[in-house]
């Protein structure tokens, strides 16, 4: 199964890329992972990415589509990938298009924006092994300590109000489109968000039991 995920930035597509990524035996490939460690190695691109993602902003296409195309090579995409967080853009999905690339469906997982500041300014991440946690969804043992390794838990730069705030204008803006784009292909599926993790997954799940 080759498989988009679409949905604003805290909509919960990196928990439903896990358990989907388990159930089909498909890599899930994060552009933000991926960004996210180039950015902690110092490398050019992470470089180049860094003053973008500071301010809630999108990585531009052209570093974007290099990292995506060089990882749908490698042999563990063979049977089908989940791709979270591309394309972004309308020229992002032309490019994948371009390369050759089409996908079983876009998958889109509802949440509403006030719904999407709550999640994300509750979200902590481990400053030393990038484990992650939320001060109402999923509490670490002891306050502001990690679970996982004892280390601090920090707020990320992109996780505070405003940069959510941001980053959200940005979503409606440029990535929302894609919908009507799938939408055009008959390859659009939308599952409205829930409160619970596992209700938003049996959603998901029926949904892509059907393609």
């Amino acid at each position: 199964m080759k498989l988009i995920l679409l949905g604003a930035p805290g909509a919960g597509k990196g928990t439903q890329a896990e358990l989907i990524s388990e159930k089909y035996n498909i890599p899930t490939i994060s552009t933000g992972n991926i960004i996210r460690a180039a950015l902690k190695e110092g490398t050019e691109m992470g470089l180049k990415a860094k003053e973008y993602t500071e301010r809630g902003e999108l990585v531009p296409d052209e570093v974007v589509i290099g990292i995506i195309e060089e990882r749908l090579e490698l042999p563990d995409c063979k049977n089908g990938f989940i791709l979270d967080g591309f394309p972004r853009t309308i020229p992002q999905a032309e490019a994948l298009d371009k390369m050759g690339i089409t996908v079983d469906a876009a998958l889109s997982i509802e949440v509403d924006d006030s719904e999407i500041v709550k999640r994300m300014s509750g979200r902590r991440v481990c400053h030393k092994c990038g484990a992650s946690f939320h001060t109402e969804f999923k509490k670490p043992k002891k306050d502001g300590i990690c679970d996982a390794c004892g280390d601090e838990l920090i707020i990320r730069k992109d996780d505070e109000a405003q940069t959510v705030l941001n980053r959200l204008q940005v979503f409606h803006e440029q990535t929302e489109p894609l919908k009507s784009y799938y939408e055009a292909q008959g390859r659009l599926i939308e599952v409205e968000g829930q409160d619970k993790v596992s209700d938003t997954t049996a959603l998901v799940m029926a949904a892509l039991s059907k393609i």
